[in-house]
């Protein structure tokens, strides 16, 4: 007969050596998984929010026609300076001197307490203490992987990317496995499913889809420095007002039945077209690295 003290004891539910794991191992650093389906796959990825005075925005590529080229065109070089000099600039310039040499004694002296409100004002900056998005980014470029493996491989390989900033990311450097890549729900975005769906008109159009979509959207263009996008989705354009209708009539109610009147009167064709130029604008960005 075997004693009480011979029989093997009740497991311990099971923990991981190097910590906490899952949804857990998440919230403890503050990143999440995030899985969004594009025209050209699935990718998985990471998303982070921090106070935007916290971070280092991703550096992006030149474009092709700098919008500044303009001003460099009437500009003239002058050889024995080695210096670029506006011409306009330079007749402003010009005229201060001028205006410093003949001023008059009457002329009042600016008092440093007139400005030290407006010094106030400059050093708090509210937007410096919004919360903003990040992703597993790099140059503008969103890292996407297939598969959880890929991602974790990438994680650990120490290889450059905008999240590595984040005082956190050590930590998912080191306990991050492959079974923890399981995004929320509230983080999984198809966004190759909405320029179909709007299409199919206004009564079958899946709000939580595009409300999904638009959110995830907006943060996109913000952190990877997309202006189109921005400005396709920024306050008053017709995707930002197809966005809230859409809100308003998943609210439900009041609300919801002026925001389904006002859904109807969006063109179909018209946000579809806006969306698939979004979209178009995203996956161009796109590092699919598996």
């Amino acid at each position: 007969m075997t004693s009480q003290s011979d029989e093997p004891e009740a497991s311990a539910p099971e923990q991981s050596a190097s910590g906490l794991s899952g949804p857990a191992l998440w919230e403890e650093v503050r990143i999440a998984p995030v899985e969004i389906a594009l025209p050209g796959g699935v990718g998985l990825t990471l998303r982070a929010y921090r106070k935007a005075s916290e971070l280092t925005p991703t550096e992006i590529e030149a474009e092709e026609e700098d919008p500044f080229d303009a001003r460099k065109g009437g500009a003239r070089h002058d050889d024995e300076e080695e210096v670029i000099v506006d011409e306009e600039f330079q007749a402003l310039l010009e005229q201060g001197e001028a205006d410093k040499d003949g001023k008059t004694a009457d002329a009042d002296e600016p008092d440093p307490a007139d400005f030290e409100d407006e010094k106030d004002e400059e050093e708090e900056d509210p937007a410096a203490d919004e919360e903003v998005p990040m992703f597993l980014s790099h140059k503008g470029k969103l890292l996407a992987f297939k598969t959880p493996e890929s991602l974790v491989s990438f994680i650990r390989s120490g290889a450059p990317h905008d999240l590595a900033q984040l005082d956190s990311w050590a930590t998912v450097a080191d306990r991050v496995q492959s079974t923890d890549i399981d995004p929320q729900p509230d983080d999984r975005y198809e966004l190759d499913l909405v320029v179909e769906n709007l299409r199919g008109g206004h009564d079958t159009w899946d709000l939580p889809l595009l409300i999904a979509a638009g959110e995830v959207a907006r943060d996109l263009g913000y952190a990877l420095r997309l202006k189109p996008v921005i400005l396709a989705l920024n306050a008053g354009s017709p995707l930002d007002d197809l966005d809230e209708s859409l809100r308003s009539a998943e609210s439900g109610g009041m609300g919801g039945f002026f925001g389904r009147r006002k859904l109807k009167k969006i063109g179909a064709q018209q946000a579809s077209l806006g969306w698939r130029s979004v979209i178009g604008k995203i996956s161009a960005v796109v590092d699919w690295r598996d």
